[in-house]
């Protein structure tokens, strides 16, 4: 079993049943099979190699989910790229990933422009134009081939890899160096978790489900090949409607929405606004959320308005594959209600451990682990960072295993569940991306403006959920004045959602007692 087999099984069964749509366009399980078999047999054809790593600098699009399975069946593996990231973070990422292809579509191209231009190894990776109009005119040399010459080639079931243990994709998430770190997931590990997803929460052909996450962050891996097994037609979320309520509201409705999947920031929007129409949403059947804690306000109002509606809170980092474990919220949560991270999903393993990677007593808090077969192979090219990262433990039974730290507090309730209790270390979820705050200091470092600084994480109460503050002490006092100009800095260094929500400036930062910067201090202050 492959990740491109659930597409393969549903064009055979029912080609003629819609696959994806997009606003206006659609096309049917029959048009994905036969075009992203034409992909498959032209980069056979130009030389892609098994494991050659092929970067998608492409919005979210039918077109781009056709390459993404063209690519596998030609035994590549494929590198999301997020084309409004600042082009230094993209050239990081497109060096480290030793690139044999890149694909461009016309919306990123003024981003590939930017790209050539800041290192000399991006202008020799050979690139593809992935769009349906004519290439445009680039200082580089000409594409090795378009989107409309594939479809001249012959339609061929194409699968070089039959080795589930390949790796099907990198993605890279925030790095405390500033280098972001590549996470390598495999075929095996995506349909673990899929073969789970799609029987527990009964997704079914036909049914209309969506993909809001951008590419690059892996909740979309389960909207598209949770779609792909069950039969169902995936619904893209146009991107300039992610964080606008009322058309959000109307999308669910319009589309007839079966199954919705995002991180908690997305309904928390319209929760704030009260978005939801009366009478809710009739179509409706299941809402699951991942990526950060849900604002309790925000989950309550959801829950009051949708009765009939399953509630699922899903729970696992990108080195662990999509999610490692499940809670389903049998009825709405008290104001002073804790709701678990639940179970572990098939096949995983949840573990809270001290210090002595014992298994701590119930109630007590740990650090967490995860084992089992959502475990990543490790991060790309970066065996240092993947012994730190991954380890093994002896269990119970006295066999050893691998297991994966996360960085997250968390104990074991009476119940059995799992409940999270934060960060360990210096990386926070806020909506819905992992941030490594010294990737964001590391960025503030480079300014000639700035004496010190501390970036720190900022619960807010009510729907905003964990937010990221910036402490600043300029070389000048500016009464504020400076922080716009450093958030303009940091645009052309980190993405936006790293950018800070709030700045405070000090004559001097607060001090602990060993003369370290006072975090926690600084956290409360901005949390008044």
């Amino acid at each position: 079993m492959m990740i491109y087999d659930w597409s393969r099984n549903q064009a055979q069964k029912n080609g003629q049943q819609t696959a994806i749509t997009l606003e206006d366009e659609r096309i049917t399980y029959q048009t994905l099979e036969t075009e992203s078999n034409q992909l498959a047999g032209t980069l056979i054809n130009i030389g892609l190699k098994p494991g050659d790593r092929v970067g998608l600098l492409m919005e979210k699009k039918p077109a781009t989910i056709i390459a993404i399975l063209g690519i596998s069946k030609a035994g590549g593996v494929y590198i999301p790229l997020d084309g409004h990231s600042p082009p230094e973070r993209l050239a990081k990422i497109i060096s480290a990933s030793d690139l044999s292809l890149l694909f461009v579509d016309s919306d990123n191209f003024q981003s590939y422009q930017s790209l050539m231009q800041q290192e000399a190894v991006i202008s020799s990776v050979p690139w593809i134009w992935w769009s349906a109009d004519s290439p445009l005119k680039s200082a580089g040399e000409v594409p090795q081939f378009c989107y409309k010459d594939v479809k001249k080639h012959e339609n061929v079931p194409h699968q070089i890899i039959r080795n589930s243990k390949a790796p099907a994709y990198i993605l890279f998430t925030s790095g405390t160096t500033g280098q972001p770190k590549g996470v390598v997931i495999s075929h095996r590990n995506i349909i673990t978790f899929i073969n789970w997803a799609v029987a527990y929460f009964q997704m079914k052909a036909g049914e209309n489900t969506t993909c809001h996450s951008p590419l690059h962050f892996d909740l979309s891996t389960f909207d598209i090949y949770g779609a792909f097994a069950a039969g169902a037609n995936l619904h893209l979320v146009p991107s300039d409607i992610s964080v606008n309520p009322k058309k959000l509201s109307a999308f669910i409705m319009d589309n007839e929405i079966d199954q919705w999947f995002s991180v908690p920031s997305a309904l928390s929007y319209l929760a704030r606004f009260k978005a939801i129409p009366d009478g809710g949403y009739p179509k409706l059947k299941r809402l699951l959320w991942c990526g950060e804690v849900f604002p309790l306000p925000a989950l309550q109002y959801w829950m009051e308005s949708l009765p009939g509606v399953q509630f699922t809170n899903l729970y696992g980092p990108t080195e662990t594959t999509i999610a490692s474990s499940y809670y389903t919220v049998p009825e709405i949560p008290a104001d002073d209600e804790e709701v678990p991270i639940g179970s572990p999903c098939e096949g995983e393993k949840l573990l809270v451990l001290n210090d002595q990677m014992q298994e701590v007593p119930a109630e007590e808090t740990g650090d967490l682990y995860i084992a089992g077969q959502g475990l990543s192979q490790g991060y790309w090219r970066d065996s240092e960072k993947t012994r730190e990262a991954f380890s093994r433990f002896v269990n119970r039974n006295g066999k050893r295993e691998r297991i994966y730290k996360t960085g997250d507090l968390a104990s074991v309730g009476k119940d059995g569940l799992i409940y999270f209790h934060g960060r360990a270390d210096y990386q926070i979820k806020s909506r819905g991306y992992r941030i490594e705050l010294g990737e964001i200091e590391s960025a503030l470092g480079e300014s000639d403006d700035l004496l010190e600084y501390a970036v720190v994480p900022v619960q807010k109460q009510g729907f905003e959920g964990t937010t990221i503050g910036c402490a600043y002490v300029g070389k000048e006092k500016l009464n504020g004045k400076l922080a716009p100009a450093i958030k303009k800095r940091l645009r052309e260094k980190i993405p936006s959602y790293m950018i800070p929500q709030y700045w405070m400036e000090f004559d001097k930062l607060p001090r602990n007692g060993n003369g370290k910067i006072d975090r926690k201090k600084l956290s409360m202050q901005f949390e008044k």
